[in-house]
């Protein structure tokens, strides 16, 4: 299953690096703390950050994650849970802004998709769903447009983003039973937004509704969320799902939520993060995955 040309950008990494249990099992012994990221972007193309999710960071962290990493990484990033979670979507531009002017685009390049996962008591409401879509910047122009209406909460730390105008990425994942809809598939298709495919051990929905030109994956444990790793067979039948995918076809025994097929596409990128952290499967899991794709990595 080599990764070919044809094929879409293709990149298996964690959720998050900073796990104590990590030390000394997947870091060496005695590594330095503050040199675990970049041993970890060494080992995985790929890493979500996850600290915006609870609160904003500072451009000068965003510098700092830039500048551990080597050249060709990526960094998907999570939205905050204060507009997820707290704020449910409700006026939401003021902190939207506050969040794209916290310094995110000091990752230039680096910048991959943003994840805006939502809490599983929040239902599908299609007006508010679709007036959030319509908020979200589609390249880095339109954010520091946005981000310039951040409010004096944020003097003296912010960062607009600099240099060509790049594109930009969502993905969202649902918790609720209420999106396995038709009609949700089509306001993302319609909005060009991945919806994340998001095993969670039975817990929540896994759709693999192929709804923009990437694909988002977030495997949080196939029979104990957060803990379990995936063994061989597992991991061989999400090899097989990614292959299909990243070469812009869907697999025959997709778990679908719309009985219409996303147009077939010459290639689709393709993010992949384990989340399964408890009890350190996450980056043996996406190493054993990274080679079944023939996408696997070990920079010196």
């Amino acid at each position: 299953m080599a990764h070919t040309p044809t094929a879409g950008d293709t990149r298996i990494g964690i959720s998050g690096w900073r796990y104590a249990p990590w030390r000394g099992r997947f870091y060496p012994p005695k590594l330095p703390q503050r040199s675990e990221l970049a041993f970890a972007a060494r080992q995985l193309a790929t890493i979500e950050l996850n600290g915006s999710f609870y609160s904003l960071q500072r451009p000068e962290s965003y510098q700092r994650w830039h500048d551990e990493t080597p050249d060709d990484f990526v960094f998907a990033v999570k939205g905050p849970r204060y507009l997820t979670h707290m704020l449910r979507l409700k006026d939401v531009r003021v902190p939207l802004a506050n969040f794209l002017a916290s310094g995110v685009f000091a990752l230039g390049p680096k910048l991959g998709p943003m994840l805006w996962q939502f809490p599983p008591q929040m239902a599908f409401e299609p007006e508010r769903f679709d007036a959030f879509f319509q908020l979200l910047p589609r390249n880095t122009q339109a954010a520091a447009a946005l981000a310039r209406e951040h409010d004096s909460r944020m003097a003296g730390r912010t960062l607009l983003p600099e240099g060509p105008r790049r594109r930009l990425r969502h993905a969202v994942e649902i918790r609720h039973e209420s999106f396995c809809s038709p009609d949700f598939i089509a306001l993302l298709r319609r909005h060009r937004i991945a919806l994340v495919v998001a095993d969670t051990a039975r817990r929540w929905p896994l759709l693999e509704d192929l709804t923009a030109d990437f694909v988002y994956l977030r495997l949080h444990g196939d029979k104990e969320l957060y803990a379990s790793g995936y063994d061989d067979a597992a991991l061989s039948d999400w090899a097989r799902r990614i292959d299909a995918w990243r070469h812009g076809t869907q697999v025959t025994d997709a778990r679908t939520a719309s009985p219409r097929a996303a147009p077939r596409r010459a290639r689709r990128d393709v993010y992949c993060y384990f989340d399964n952290d408890v009890k350190v499967h996450a980056p043996c899991d996406a190493a054993a995955l990274a080679a079944k794709l023939g996408v696997a990595r070990c920079l010196k």
